[in-house]
């Protein structure tokens, strides 16, 4: 049995999952889906304005504490690629997977802004323009997306050389929405890396929406015919 630790990205909460958590549970797995600090519906002002990447990546770290989880497979979404990387960094050897669907993989010293593209760093702005600290989710999403912590957004990652050591990573790249993704640069650097394993998905930016049963046959190791046959590396 698996235990996935499922991150949402920017402006979500577990409920971004929510299609995906009981198709891995049917599979006999643990799943534990996060909403991170600040974007819950209690958090306050003070909340929201002091959250950033470490206070995320310590949300990772006290479930994995709570739960007595070791070998845990981290799934993250967008931002939340930033958050389990900083996690998994400091996990000790507790996780064994990696998975970043549609998402950053940042390396020391980068952050989400800083690994964007102007577009969204435009959107960020504007976004934070009313507070100051609080991002306004973008317009047309779903009306459960939270102000996300800005601070989370432009704290830039420390890792220390440990997630290098996590036997399994992978990265997922959503090609339904080429046009506007930032991530296209990053698939063809870990379709490069021997230390990557590269899926493609033809969805858009939110497949546990679009496919979650393609989402959860590529976590649960399946081939599916919406996933295509991923570029596999030995991991170092």
């Amino acid at each position: 049995m698996a235990t996935f630790v499922l991150v949402p990205g920017g402006w979500h909460g577990s409920w971004s999952f929510e299609a995906v958590v009981p198709l891995l549970e049917r599979a006999g797995h643990a799943v534990h889906a996060l909403t991170l600090t600040g974007l819950r519906p209690d958090d306050d002002a003070a909340t929201v304005a002091t959250a950033n990447l470490d206070t995320h990546a310590g949300d990772v770290l006290r479930l994995l504490d709570r739960a007595h989880v070791t070998g845990a497979t981290l799934v993250g979404h967008s931002y939340g690629g930033m958050v389990i990387a900083a996690a998994a960094d400091r996990a000790g050897g507790r996780v064994s997977r990696l998975v970043h669907l549609d998402a950053y993989v940042p390396r020391d010293g980068e952050s989400c802004w800083s690994s964007t593209t102007e577009r969204y760093r435009e959107a960020f702005a504007s976004g934070a323009a009313t507070t100051g600290y609080a991002v306004r989710p973008p317009v047309g999403v779903d009306p459960r997306c939270r102000p996300h912590p800005l601070a989370s957004f432009l704290q830039t990652v420390r890792l220390t050389g440990a997630l290098a050591r996590v036997p399994r990573r992978e990265f997922v790249y959503c090609s339904g929405w080429e046009d506007r993704t930032p991530f296209a640069a990053l698939r063809t650097r870990l379709h490069a890396d021997p230390g990557w394993q590269v899926h493609d998905l033809p969805t858009g930016h939110d497949a546990m929406h679009e496919a979650p049963e393609a989402v959860a046959a590529l976590l649960l190791g399946e081939r599916t015919a919406h996933a295509s046959t991923p570029r596999r590396h030995a991991c170092h």
